[in-house]
């Protein structure tokens, strides 16, 4: 097993490496993966929306390819990451911003944050919308377990891939191998221990920030697309129900025999769905 990421563009944003991918022309469109994760978790997506869309995918701060920040890793640090890394890229009006997981929270926060650099809003499997969390994040807020689970092994990294997908057949040995090379990032476990504590406790997630960001993101009554998969072992389903209390006028889709990575399990799908919110 080859344990190095596969082949991306690279830009430096206020100093520090960042990976990403860039390819198409047209209106922007920003993919944003979740907590541990890369912009790998796009690759199919960002390859059918290139068709028609300028479309950027990032590895935040501290993920993949990308160095950390010199600073904590907090929610509105790694937006303020992603708006320097547009600024890079040369794009500065708005831009239709898909986020997965930690990335739809990114997502929300850049769009309260800089509302002038946003066109739309699609959240696949967002976080915010709930407390509940796998175990396996939340025993990250016990110190000595995460140590333990944070470890770069291959049957820890396996048993993640295979809680993601509700389909065993996504567990690539392709996946498996970038996975474990991200893990085995010198900086991985702190930027990801940063991270969970600063969102949540072993209780699960903070209300706090929850419930202002989702305040802010009301208030700007973006067109907002929300995605959830039925099977979700990561942030449950039952988010999406209060998804839509909080953000009422947003279009929504449940997938069935769906995991944590609709835009993995369902690409053809969630590029529909992006379609007729930006029609």
């Amino acid at each position: 097993m080859t344990l190095v990421l596969p082949p991306a563009d690279e830009r430096t944003v206020d100093g520090r490496r960042t990976r990403c991918r860039i390819s198409g022309d047209g209106l922007p469109v920003v993919l944003l993966h979740g907590i541990g994760r890369t912009l790998d978790d796009f690759t199919a997506l960002h390859t059918a929306l290139a068709r028609d869309h300028l479309v950027l995918a990032v590895d935040l701060p501290g993920h993949g390819g990308s160095a950390p920040l010199d600073g904590p890793h907090t929610l509105p640090a790694l937006a303020a990451a992603v708006a320097g890394f547009l600024d890079v890229a040369g794009v500065t009006g708005p831009a239709h911003l898909v986020g997965n997981s930690l990335g739809g929270a990114v997502a929300m926060r850049l769009a309260a944050d800089a509302p002038q650099r946003v066109a739309s809003l699609a959240l696949l499997n967002s976080a915010g919308f709930g407390r509940e969390v796998t175990v396996a994040l939340r025993l990250l807020a016990v110190r000595p377990l995460a140590r333990l689970l944070l470890r770069p092994h291959p049957g820890i990294v396996r048993r993640t891939e295979r809680a993601i997908f509700y389909d065993p057949a996504y567990v690539t040995e392709e996946r498996l191998a970038t996975a474990l090379a991200v893990a085995r990032q010198p900086h991985a476990a702190r930027v990801m221990l940063e991270l969970v504590r600063d969102l949540g406790t072993w209780r699960g997630v903070r209300p706090q920030w929850r419930a202002d960001l989702l305040d802010a993101v009301a208030a700007l009554g973006l067109p907002t697309l929300l995605v959830w998969g039925e099977r979700d072992l990561v942030l449950p389903a039952a988010h999406l129900a209060y998804a839509r209390t909080r953000l009422p006028h947003a279009r929504s889709h449940l997938f069935r025999d769906t995991g944590h990575m609709p835009q993995i399990e369902r690409t053809a799908e969630v590029e529909a769905l992006l379609r007729e919110l930006w029609a």
